[in-house]
């Protein structure tokens, strides 16, 4: 595989996840928050975001999986991939939502598919308010127009790693955000 290029540096991921926690300290002043991480992507940036936020949070996490037949991963990498739209719950939060500012942590917001799926799930739950934080997002591959409340990152469409993104389950654990060269 070629070499990474930092997209994002960490310094820069820092900084940016910093002024998110603001934000939403101050939009929930006085208030408590759940964050509901969807799993496995979003727990490095959901560990950094809530350890920043001045108030009472408290977290959970959810799994979700999309549906189409997959590309081997080299040839994700090289055409992308586009899932059929069919978005599966692998596992559910597992305190109650009712009445509860909940703000769902996503690595990023792509083609919005399983963010507005997220969405509707945890609307049923009927909580008193719901947000979407997505570390990073890719306006170019929107398939429903949903937009992120705390967003770190407008990315162009490029494959990116690191910070909790994977290439088949490699580079999670990078603490920059990289892109993956398209040989």
């Amino acid at each position: 595989m070629a070499e990474l290029k930092v997209l994002i540096p960490r310094e820069e991921i820092a900084k940016r996840v910093s002024e998110l926690a603001a934000q939403i300290t101050q939009d929930f002043a006085g208030q408590s928050v759940i964050f509901v991480g969807v799993l496995k992507g979003a727990a490095i940036f959901l560990s950094d975001l809530a350890r920043q936020v001045k108030l009472d949070a408290t977290f959970d996490f959810i799994g979700v999986s999309s549906y189409g037949n997959r590309p081997t991963p080299q040839k994700e990498l090289q055409n992308g991939w586009d899932s059929t739209g069919e978005v599966k719950l692998t596992k559910d939060v597992d305190q109650s939502m009712q009445g509860k500012n909940v703000i769902v942590v996503e690595d990023i917001l792509d083609t919005g598919l399983t963010l507005t799926y997220l969405k509707k799930l945890l609307l049923a739950h009927q909580p008193r308010s719901l947000k979407i934080a997505a570390l990073l997002d890719k306006p170019s591959r929107r398939k429903l127009p949903l937009e992120g409340d705390y967003v770190g990152f407008k990315i162009p469409d490029e494959f990116v790693v690191g910070y909790g993104l994977d290439y088949a389950e490699k580079y999670r654990n990078l603490a920059d955000v990289c892109i993956v060269p398209r040989e």
